[in-house]
């Protein structure tokens, strides 16, 4: 009987657990939804400068290949800095405008 009222008991608190732990998960699910907004404008302004970067590259006529042996890097480098996936350091970012042919603070400017 003691055994009966133990093992009740503890079931009721896995059962509280279990049921703290749905709505934990729902509560964050919740948060990721609502914060679809600032997910993108992040994305965006990372994509941006990834579309500005593209962009003076193609008016160039210019490679990823070309750009990538001209400042010294890889092309898949290249290829991230336009895609979005990660940002050119300072001095990759001077050497891309001075390639192009514009200011760095012309290629920021044009970054949303």
């Amino acid at each position: 009987m003691f055994i009966t009222a133990v093992t009740a008991v503890v079931g009721l608190i896995f059962a509280g657990a279990f049921v703290y732990f749905l709505i934990l998960i729902a509560r964050a699910l919740l948060k990721y939804i609502h914060s679809k907004d600032v997910r993108q404008e992040k994305s965006g302004v990372r994509k941006s400068l990834g579309e500005t970067l593209r962009a003076h590259r193609t008016k160039c006529k210019m490679t990823q290949e070309f750009v990538a042996e001209t400042i010294g890097v890889s092309r898949q480098a290249v290829s991230k800095w336009e895609n979005g996936t990660s940002d050119p350091s300072t001095s990759n970012l001077f050497a891309l405008a001075k390639l192009y042919g514009v200011s760095v603070e012309d290629l920021l400017k044009e970054v949303e």
